[in-house]
């Protein structure tokens, strides 16, 4: 298993040299840093934990100044597990890159999608409207009875899960079996097929893929830099 954390910078396009349009995420990822390795015999479980993002001592807590600095670094915005890393040789303090991942490769894109306040059953669940004919029962865009085949009178309650009102987004989701079409080392991005959750400058976690299906070839970009005269 492999992972970095990154901001999504936003969407762009690109182009194969036979001509074919690739909608890609741009996805900003710093050297990340290690902070800790978690073994089965300390902590039950095989884990590395890395840190993005830089923060100063005064925005954050002691104990996140003193985690950091034993692994001789700076304290850290954001800190992630990866479980079963494949990295977890590297040092406490060590990089880690985007050169992790190869063009091609399958990944999941982890992040948190855009909180779009209270909305009904029909925007929040693409559930249908009511009927309109003949007046109707009016009942257009409320949910429909939550009484049906007798639940509320067989089990006095309301079932996990109903179809309701209630907040959308805003929640932790995951982009599954997304394809890394290009790796930049030295600028420090890595361009990804499709949309990832969250919005531009959100923090997601590019890791392994875990039902992938198998890795792409990889292509080849139309290269528009100018050759120096």
């Amino acid at each position: 298993m492999k992972g970095i954390l990154g901001r999504k910078l936003g969407m762009t396009q690109v182009f194969t040299e036979d001509g074919t349009l690739i909608p890609v995420t741009v996805v900003e990822a710093c050297p990340n840093i290690v902070l800790q390795k978690k073994t089965v015999e300390n902590d039950g479980y095989n884990a590395v934990q890395i840190g993005f993002e830089d923060i100063k001592e005064k925005r954050t807590t002691k104990a996140n100044v003193g985690h950091a600095k034993k692994a001789n670094t700076t304290a850290k915005r954001f800190a992630r597990e990866v479980r079963d890393a494949d990295f977890a040789d590297l040092d406490l303090g060590a990089e880690v890159k985007v050169d992790i991942f190869v063009a091609g490769e399958t990944v999941d894109v982890i992040g948190t999608s855009k909180g779009k306040g209270y909305n009904g059953t029909i925007v929040r669940n693409n559930a249908h409207q009511g009927p309109k004919t003949h007046g109707g029962s009016k009942n257009i865009r409320h949910i429909g009875s939550l009484a049906t085949n007798g639940i509320t009178s067989r089990q006095g309650k309301i079932l996990k899960g109903t179809i309701m009102a209630g907040q959308e987004g805003g929640y932790r989701t995951t982009n599954q079996n997304l394809t890394v079409i290009k790796v930049d080392v030295e600028n420090n991005y890595l361009l990804i097929k499709g949309n990832v959750p969250g919005p531009k400058r959100g923090l997601v976690m590019v890791r392994s893929a875990k039902c992938s299906k198998g890795n792409s070839e990889p292509v080849t970009l139309v290269d528009y830099t100018k050759e120096e005269e």
